[in-house]
């Protein structure tokens, strides 16, 4: 196939343009893709040199959408922002994938305005690759639907199977709803009604796991609302975060011999550190719509971004959209017949 064509939001994040540019410039070194910059063209080009910027294009937008604007108001300036041109840009084919560090309410809602979602899927969900011990595991949904439908729950289980497989390369993901207790019997109505849909589901459930098990890859797919999705991601990334910083903290305050010990323990703990950080992740895709959208932290650093746009070259260059149809199209042909 040709080079995959990211359109990357740079007005988007915390420290736009400079370190979604400075990522854009790491990405374009590392990775063979085309890459499209939409944002304040004067502002974008003065930040676009060194090594990369010859394989890089700028698409001027003449506005940005601010972190804290409401979903419904960047609805309305769309056509004139960097991640509304950015969307766009999927919807007309002219990029194989949208990457933003933006507002994430505002970027949710523009995709399913634009794009709609794949026929059987309600609602999209966002996936994030969670480091467990043993392997990654996709948690969705980490934040776009606080409130979800049984059956919502169900579609996630089912895209992130076909997430795993497609890009994670597991041949028969195991999917599993997050919930109070592993017996079949635990939890809220909401996921025992999820959990009944999950076994009819054309993937391989197998049942509820706890919150103590996120870090131990018992499954490939862990299922959740966005509420609750999202509160046990930011938790987990708080507790890598501090307790790297405790042990910092522990092993510099120590004696000589703690320290030499630490200045030999260095590249372990580096590589320690590189397997727990979200950036090495990069971006969390948007699943279930028409078009391929990753998002990332609003607080990303040049090489989260680099590593976002790595993440959309994977799921153009393995068909998520098609995937995710192709198993939800025959379940949904098979509930027709019945």
């Amino acid at each position: 196939m040709s080079k995959p064509r990211i359109a990357v939001d740079a007005m988007g994040g915390d420290h736009a343009p400079d370190e979604v540019v400075a990522g854009a410039l790491l990405a374009a070194q590392q990775f063979e893709c085309d890459i499209v910059l939409v944002g304040d063209e004067p502002r974008v080009r003065a930040l676009l040199k060194g090594p990369g910027a010859e394989r890089i294009t700028v698409n001027h937008a003449p506005e940005a959408v601010p972190m804290e604007m409401h979903a419904s108001q960047a609805l309305r300036t769309a056509d004139k922002t960097s991640l509304g041109i950015a969307v766009q840009m999927v919807k007309e084919g002219i990029a194989d994938a949208v990457v933003s560090a933006g507002n994430s309410g505002a970027f949710l809602a523009i995709a399913l305005i634009k794009l709609r979602t794949i026929e059987g899927i309600s609602r999209p969900a966002i996936a994030t690759v969670w480091p467990a011990l043993y392997g990654p595991t996709v948690l969705l949904d980490s934040g776009a639907n606080v409130d979800c439908r049984p059956e919502w729950l169900a579609q996630f289980g089912t895209m992130g199977s076909a997430y795993a497989k497609a890009v994670l390369h597991i041949d028969t993901p195991r999917v599993a709803i997050l919930s109070v207790g592993e017996e079949e019997t635990k939890g809220n109505e909401q996921v025992l009604a999820a959990s009944q849909l999950l076994k009819a589901a054309p993937i391989d459930f197998i049942g509820n796991v706890e919150g103590k098990d996120m870090f131990h890859n018992i499954a490939d797919v862990i299922v959740a609302d966005g509420f609750v999705g999202n509160v046990v991601l930011k938790t987990g990334e708080g507790m890598v975060a501090d307790m790297g910083r405790l042990l910092k903290d522990t092993l510099m305050s120590g004696g000589f011999m703690t320290k030499l010990g630490a200045l030999l323990l260095a590249p372990a703990l580096r590589g320690l550190r590189t397997k727990f950080d979200y950036e090495t992740y990069g971006g969390a895709p948007l699943l279930g719509l028409k078009g391929n959208c990753i998002v990332t932290h609003g607080r990303a650093s040049r090489n989260a971004i680099r590593h976002a746009i790595r993440v959309a070259i994977e799921e153009v260059k393995a068909d998520v959209v098609g995937k995710i149809g192709d198993l939800v199209t025959p379940h949904l042909l098979k509930e027709e017949a019945l």
